[in-house]
């Protein structure tokens, strides 16, 4: 799956600071981080998506460079994976509404992880992708049924009913985007297939 076309650097570095100054509004964050739900499918994912927009907006040189570290997209999607995975622990979510600290590097965590989803993605291939979202999703999953499932409240600042709505979320997000990368990849295995059989039947169309 290739990323689409961006806009200048300049363009995405200022978008990528304008979100997080946003986010880091004491307001906004407060509001986001009042709900359990909001906290992890709002706030997460737009931290991720400032990190995607910085990553964007480097140098090339600067990417090249990185590049030497992440052959293939392995290490970059493993550290994201590793990092999304301790982010969803309950008591993760817990010390971010009590201490600074925590806040701060759950800020740099996500934006880390949409850096080297950026800077991964593509480089990565179909294979290690799947490894990827193989590891990612059912996490998703376990950590979504266990929010719904739990009878008591596993993060003591958000009620029950806000926790199950989270786990029942989490669990269809991850049903979506595992059949949205499916379809793509059956997509373009047939757009692949189409194209080497347009090629085989050209010489022997030019012979007649």
């Amino acid at each position: 799956m290739k990323m689409p076309a961006l806009p200048s650097r300049s363009t995405l570095a200022g978008m990528a600071v304008a979100l997080l100054c946003l986010l880091a509004w004491p307001g906004v964050r407060q509001a986001l981080e009042a709900s359990m739900t909001r906290h992890m499918l709002v706030q997460y994912p737009l931290l991720m998506l400032a990190g995607f927009l910085f990553a964007a907006a480097w140098p090339p040189g600067w990417t090249a460079r990185l590049n030497r570290w992440n052959a293939h997209g392995i290490s970059g999607l493993l550290a994201a994976g590793v990092m999304l995975g301790i982010l969803m622990i309950p008591r993760v979510l817990d010390l971010a509404l009590v201490d600074g600290r925590a806040e701060i590097l759950k800020f740099l965590a996500l934006l880390i992880c949409g850096a080297a989803t950026r800077l991964s993605w593509q480089p990565a291939g179909v294979l290690v992708q799947g490894f990827f979202l193989g590891n990612v999703l059912p996490m998703m999953v376990v950590a979504g049924n266990l929010y719904e499932t739990s009878p008591v409240r596993i993060c003591n600042a958000y009620l029950l009913d806000d926790q199950a709505r989270l786990g029942q979320l989490l669990v269809w997000i991850a049903a979506v985007v595992a059949a949205a990368w499916f379809g793509w990849l059956v997509g373009a295995l047939m757009r692949r297939d189409a194209v080497m059989l347009q090629a085989d039947t050209a010489p022997k169309a030019g012979a007649r």
